[in-house]
């Protein structure tokens, strides 16, 4: 029983240093109870701050119940990929609101490929070492809940803005999760949290979208609004969002624990198409083909053409009144699609108020 023991210790340290080797900046190991996390997010789901992402309330107990969605799983090897594209002065877009602000980690490619791909290369690895195993890779992709394991393998804590954070990497990272059949040791859980009084995430948010701290109502986030919502914004939103059209960074740009943040040395995560300092005008005047073409394995597809064009006639709405800015406005006034109308026509009374103001 020792040599086993010993092996699997073993085992589980050369789990972490392949993981290193893959480009994960952090590896742990979470067992499987994950109780406390499911009270939560059943308290969550009951006040119905999910919104339209009803997928959050599906798939029963398997979300928190790991065995349950992949049966003989034992652990969770839970890994952290830093994804903050450098100097891209995204903060400094947010004062410039005839610019387009993309969420950081939207500005390259989607990391849903390519930590899958690494999270596939590590399970073939541990193979190579031991033989067949049972295993399933996740990003961001079932009913997983990846932040409570983040915090249960020991990568960080879950701070005020429901975010995972690391005392050492702040919270612009992306998570990624083997479920594996093999009794591994596992890591202790992060048990404290290191907040304190600190509120400035929950102070800052647009939308006041913080019910209170970790508790956040996503049909008041940005990121909900103009990447998960479906329909029409509520107008008493759309001012608030600003030059936002895809995500938010306002509560991870102010967390004091960012200024850890390092930068990525994926190259895929560099911004593409100058998405880090574009004109809320010139991207309002892709076409279909364009916007296919130029987000083409872009986090941007999630939102499709249509959602696309109605949060930029939103930033637009909000953006001072300029010859490019109307212009762009005026010739989608007669496009096909009723939503991108509805937000058009809402822009341009925007600006026929200041300009009677």
């Amino acid at each position: 029983m020792t040599t086993v023991a010993l092996d699997l210790a073993a085992l589980a340290q050369s789990i972490k240093e392949w993981g290193r080797e893959l480009g994960f900046q952090q590896v742990g190991i979470a067992g499987l109870d994950l109780s406390e996390h499911e009270a939560h997010l059943q308290r969550w789901l009951d006040a119905g701050y999910q919104g339209e992402m009803d997928y959050m309330a599906a798939h029963g107990s398997k979300r928190s119940h790991p065995e349950q969605l992949v049966p003989g799983t034992l652990r969770v090897v839970s890994l952290r990929m830093d994804y903050l594209p450098g100097d891209t002065q995204m903060a400094q877009r947010l004062g410039e609101p005839e610019k387009a602000y993309v969420s950081r980690y939207a500005l390259g490619r989607d990391y849903h490929k390519l930590i899958r791909k690494r999270l596939q290369q590590l399970a073939e690895r541990i193979q190579q070492q031991i033989g067949p195993f049972g295993y399933r890779a996740f990003v961001d992709s079932a009913p997983v809940l990846e932040k409570a394991i983040a915090k249960q393998a020991g990568l960080g804590w879950i701070g005020k803005h429901t975010l995972v954070l690391n005392r050492g990497a702040g919270s612009y990272f992306f998570l990624g999760e083997l479920f594996v059949d093999l009794p591994l040791p596992v890591d202790a859980p992060h048990a404290s949290e290191h907040c304190g009084r600190c509120s400035a995430c929950l102070d800052i948010c647009p939308t006041g979208a913080f019910v209170g701290p970790y508790v956040l109502d996503a049909r008041r986030c940005i990121s909900y609004l103009t990447i998960e919502l479906k329909g029409a914004i509520p107008e008493e939103l759309r001012a608030p969002i600003g030059n936002r059209v895809f995500g938010c960074d306002d509560c991870q740009l102010v967390c004091p624990w960012n200024r850890f943040a390092r930068p990525t040395e994926q190259g895929d995560f560099q911004p593409r198409h100058q998405l880090d300092n574009a004109e809320l005008a010139a991207l309002f005047r892709w076409s279909e083909e364009e916007f296919l073409s130029r987000t083409e394995g872009s986090p941007l597809r999630r939102a499709g053409y249509e959602r696309w064009l109605r949060n930029l006639a939103v930033g637009l709405g909000n953006a001072p009144s300029s010859i490019p800015v109307l212009e762009a406005l005026q010739a989608r006034r007669e496009h096909p699609s009723a939503l991108v109308r509805e937000h058009v026509e809402w822009a341009l009374a925007r600006h026929a108020e200041r300009g009677a103001s």
